[in-house]
Formats: structure tokens, C-alpha cells, sequence
């Protein structure tokens, strides 16, 4: 699809060191190159290249589904079945599909999510033209783990937050050093944060930041999560896996122009599990 110019293979190195972390990181993963595809997928001047990557897309969406309604639980091999430390991957039981519509957010955003995890790409790889920005993190994530709910197909539970809740968030300076050989930097065009954009469904709605903190190098604020429905009261807006980034302002886009936000964000995305 991309001929000549299409990059060779890079080193990637993740960051999760048990099989739970493993679950979580990859259904995080695929959920943000599955909304990036999306994103830019229309865009697109190559038809034909288009066609293909809607195919292999495809194949990312069921992954991620399935990743998502997995938990570690207790091995099942005759030779562990009893042993208390070994945790391989059983059905969660999260509830598949918690939201109407699937998200598409511009390139940028799966690049800086992508971005921190390539160690090493050759020396002839092509330069991305994507913008990198500062990393955002949610320091009070939902747990999609309940003791309550045991592994199962799925559980009649749809979602794990609820409108109103106190989020917190930390996010860097720009400037930092990421990618394949650290050869992309962070950066932002955006004035002070202000807002909290939620990416999710067919709309982007800000709730403003209060408890802002930018002295220190890491920088921290907080937001409360949207209230509002798409169609009906069983279909909140944040529901799902949802995208969170910092604005400077609450500039209305639609599912067509997010990339109309990029001069705006200060930090993100994050990757935030509603439901």
C-alpha cells in the first residue's frame, strides 16, 4: 500500500511485565490503531489502498473486542490447575458492546500513543510528519476488574464510571524525546489547558479543568466526566473506550474534522475505559 517508501521493522519494547498488564495494554492498543485507521480513513486519495486497509482494520476491531473481555484468572492446564500465582487469560465478562458508534481520531493522536513504545527503527526510515504530543495520563483510571462479576461470557454490566465522577489527570511538558531512536519531540501550539475534550461516540464534549497545577515538570489537573446520552438513556456519551485530551478551548468539531483540534491540545490523548 505504500510502496517504496513504506518503512522496514522497528524494535518495539512495552511496558507491562505480568499477563494482566499484558490484557490491558494490548486492549488499549488496538483501540487506538483501530480509532486512528478510522480517523483518517475517508481522507484518503488511494481507493484501492483504502479498501485494503478497511479490510485489515476489520480484523483489528474483532481483536480488540475479544481482548477487552479478558481478565487473568487461575491457569486450567492439568500440570498448574492449582497453583495460586500463575494467571493466564480467562473471559472477563465485560459487556461487548456498551457504545453505538466506534471512534476515529486524527493521526496525530495514534502517533503520540504509538510513539513512546518504537525503541529503534533503521537509519533509511522516513520521518512521520504527525505531530507528538505531550503524554497525558488519567491517575484514577476505572477498574474494569470485579470480584462480583466472575469470568463469563459477558455480565448485563455496561458500564464501569458514571457521569459526574472526578477525574484526574497528570501530563508533561513539551520537549520530551520519543519514538525510534528518540528521534521525535514533544510539542504543542496550544495556550493554557483549559478544558478536557472527551472524544467518544459521534461527539467531542468539554468539561471545563479546575484544580490546575502547572509548577512543577509533571503538570496536573482535574475534570469531571460529561453527563449526556446519545438516543436514549441506555447509551450515555462516555461509554466504552473513550479518548480524553487537554484544550485550550472548546472548539466544536465534528466526527469528520477532529484534526481541527490539533492547534488546540496541550496533552493527550489518554485511553479512558467507561464501560
Amino acid at each position: 500500500m505504500l510502496g517504496p517508501r513504506a518503512p522496514k521493522r522497528c524494535e518495539y519494547r512495552y511496558t507491562f511485565k505480568t499477563v494482566p498488564g499484558f490484557i490491558d495494554f494490548c486492549q488499549r492498543l488496538t483501540r487506538w490503531g483501530e480509532a486512528g485507521v478510522y480517523g483518517f480513513l475517508p481522507h484518503m486519495d488511494s481507493r484501492p489502498a483504502a479498501q485494503m486497509l478497511l479490510q485489515s482494520i476489520t480484523t483489528e476491531a474483532r481483536q480488540q473486542m475479544i481482548l477487552r473481555q479478558v481478565r487473568p484468572s487461575r491457569v486450567m492446564s492439568p500440570l498448574t490447575r492449582n497453583h495460586p500465582l500463575i494467571d493466564p487469560p480467562q473471559l472477563e465478562g465485560l459487556f461487548p458492546t456498551p457504545e453505538w458508534f466506534q471512534i476515529g481520531i486524527p493521526q496525530s493522536f495514534a502517533w503520540t500513543l504509538l510513539a513512546p513504545y518504537i525503541e529503534s527503527c533503521p537509519a533509511d526510515t522516513p520521518m512521520l510528519p504527525w505531530q507528538n504530543f505531550p503524554a497525558l495520563n488519567v491517575t484514577n483510571p476505572p477498574a474494569a476488574y470485579d470480584p462480583a462479576y466472575p469470568p463469563a461470557l459477558t455480565h448485563n454490566r455496561t458500564r464501569l464510571t458514571h457521569p459526574g465522577r472526578e477525574v484526574n489527570f497528570s501530563f508533561e511538558d513539551p520537549g520530551k524525546r520519543v519514538g525510534p531512536n528518540n528521534s521525535y519531540v514533544t510539542n504543542t501550539t496550544a495556550g493554557a489547558p483549559t478544558f478536557a475534550a472527551w472524544i467518544s461516540q459521534l461527539n467531542v464534549t468539554y468539561t471545563p479543568l479546575y484544580n490546575i497545577a502547572t509548577e512543577d515538570d509533571t503538570h496536573s489537573a482535574s475534570a469531571v466526566q460529561p453527563d449526556g446520552v446519545l438516543y436514549s438513556e441506555l447509551n450515555p456519551l462516555v461509554n466504552g473506550t473513550v479518548f480524553v485530551v487537554l484544550t485550550d478551548t472548546d472548539l466544536y468539531v465534528t466526527p469528520h474534522n477532529v484534526s481541527l483540534m490539533l492547534p488546540h491540545v496541550v496533552a493527550g490523548p489518554e485511553v479512558y475505559t467507561a464501560g
